[in-house]
């Protein structure tokens, strides 16, 4: 099969011809139909998160957003048969520690990242391997495409349980920094609860897409001080900020952009200048009862409420995709990840 795969940190991924994948008792093999090129990807690309032990091994094939049709299963798999219409979430998961039997394999003590952990590869190609398939595939609905579960796969997902971790509410204010795809995944969802959505971004391209999503208030963080424009444009501030982008600059805007008794939903991941710590105003917590909260992934079970409000249009991911791809054009939208340049999904529609 055909694949693309890093080869070298911040070097051209490779296109090569490798050995389809075999599943193994409990795995199935799904023909890849989609996928999307997320931003975590290119943090692999990168080399960063090495902190939280996600620095696999090269060569890897990347690739965590897709969807696709069963190719093989294993002779132990029971609820799964080739041909039949699937997605995953990207964190893999045992089904088995204390964590998947509680419904939250989101956090499963054993969970695996495809294309970001030794020895799972991603979706950046023609096959890949689901293991453990009876616990971690997805049946799509039939009015779900392919194209819908690679951009709903980890970004729309992500804001989607970001949104939900929030305890988000009609009529609440809700600002979503970094209006990139978790963040315009975040602002669809949440407008579509029927909260008050503020964008903040850097770029106004991303703010008019923003708008488009239902955010019904922009803040250019470039421009303006966003913590006094949230508290401006909601009258004390924001009941729930979501950061989306995970730099030390979007953590503490959304949470001093708080009223009293908030939330903040950290998303985003940090980069190489953070190593995972922020300093925060422990202070203004405190005396805010103000909540900080993590929020990874979307757990398995929760796919069902989500896929049933993409199957009756009210949730719409395939909107956020900007453009779909050949396999050969993943470098490009690497280099453009790198600028900052991406306006929604890029997924891979042609291997």
């Amino acid at each position: 099969m055909k694949t693309a795969k890093i080869v070298q940190h911040k070097r051209p991924l490779e296109i090569l011809n490798v050995p389809d994948p075999q599943p193994g008792p409990e795995d199935a093999v799904i023909k890849i139909e989609a996928c999307g090129v997320c931003r975590s990807d290119w943090h692999a690309w990168q080399g960063d998160w090495a902190w939280i032990g996600l620095s696999p091994e090269l060569p890897i094939t990347p690739g965590h957003e897709f969807g696709g049709v069963i190719e093989e299963v294993g002779k132990e798999v029971k609820s799964f048969r080739p041909g039949d219409r699937v997605t995953v979430p990207f964190h893999s998961a045992c089904g088995r520690c204390e964590y998947c039997k509680k419904g939250v394999p989101n956090l499963c003590e054993n969970l695996q990242i495809y294309g970001l952990v030794s020895g799972l590869e991603g979706g950046y190609a023609e096959y890949v391997l689901v293991r453990n398939a009876d616990f971690n595939l997805i049946r799509l609905p039939e009015n779900v495409d392919s194209l819908t579960a690679a951009a709903l796969g980890c970004r729309y997902m992500t804001g989607y349980h970001g949104i939900v971790r929030g305890h988000v509410k009609p009529g609440d204010w809700v600002a979503v920094h970094g209006a990139g795809g978790v963040g315009l995944s975040a602002i669809q969802v949440a407008n579509a609860l029927g909260a008050q959505v503020i964008a903040v971004d850097i770029d106004e391209q991303k703010l008019e897409i923003a708008k488009q999503e239902g955010a019904i208030a922009a803040v250019n963080a470039r421009k303006e001080n966003v913590v006094e424009a949230i508290k401006e444009i909601t009258k004390g501030g924001a009941h729930v900020g979501l950061d989306a982008l995970g730099i030390k600059d979007t953590v503490l805007n959304s949470v001093l952009s708080l009223r009293k008794g908030g939330r903040h939903v950290q998303v985003g991941l940090t980069t190489s200048e953070e190593g995972g710590f922020v300093s925060l105003p422990v202070d203004l917590i405190t005396a805010s009862e103000i909540e900080f909260v993590g929020s990874i992934g979307n757990p398995h079970p929760d796919y069902r409420g989500l896929l049933s409000l993409i199957s009756s249009g009210r949730l719409n991911p395939k909107r956020l995709v900007e453009r779909e791809i050949k396999l050969e054009e993943v470098n490009a939208v690497f280099e453009n990840m790198s600028q900052y340049n991406t306006k929604g999904f890029n997924v891979i529609t042609k291997f």
